[in-house]
């Protein structure tokens, strides 16, 4: 079982950035893939993005193609999530995810979750 712990979530404006970071414990982290999910108020958890266990490979929701970016530090056994250009609807509890593969990561299976952490962006 891999345990998950976000950081990095708050308020920023409209335009604005934040860095998420996930940092991973329990599993080879280098053998795993990791994604970041959201769940707004009120909708079901999406999908964000993914990255491979090597990191040459990255995968995003068309919602955040250009404005995020997924990066990763085998080393320090940690995953980040970089938002740039930030919208109101961005707005959601993020969660980091680890998996076996990119492509059933990337459709939610997994069984270790982060316990997420809060973005809010004001307009």
């Amino acid at each position: 079982q891999v345990q998950l712990v976000e950081s990095g979530g708050g308020l920023v404006q409209a335009g604005g950035s934040l860095r998420l970071s996930c940092a991973a414990s329990g599993r080879t982290f280098s053998d795993l893939a990791m994604g970041w999910f959201r769940q707004a108020p009120g909708k079901e958890r999406e999908f964000v993005g993914v990255i491979s266990w090597s990191g040459r490979t990255t995968d995003y929701a068309d919602s955040v193609k250009g404005r995020f970016t997924i990066s990763r530090d085998n080393a320090k056994n940690t995953v980040y999530l970089q938002m740039n250009s930030l919208k109101a609807e961005d707005t959601a509890v993020y969660y980091c995810a680890s998996g076996e593969m990119m492509s059933s990561l990337r459709l939610g299976s997994t069984s270790s979750w982060g316990q997420g952490t809060q973005v809010t962006v004001s307009s």
